[in-house]
């Protein structure tokens, strides 16, 4: 199965980052998937959650000083 990686993977035969394509055995591919290593090649990436809340800013005003 094609697979898309997600996150960096190393073996004695590749050397994947994120975005590079490689084709794996359906089980090995279905345990990275499972896993979030990959997804299948040519699907929707899966939306990027982020986490909501207050920005961290440092002001320059203040005691701190700049």
């Amino acid at each position: 199965m094609l697979l898309k990686m997600t996150a960096g993977l190393s073996g004695p035969e590749f050397n994947l980052s994120p975005g590079d394509e490689y084709e794996f055995e359906d089980d090995e591919a279905d345990r990275l998937i499972a896993a979030g290593f990959a997804e299948k090649a040519g699907a929707e990436p899966a939306p990027i959650k982020t986490k909501k809340g207050k920005a961290n800013v440092v002001s320059t005003e203040g005691d701190a000083g700049a």
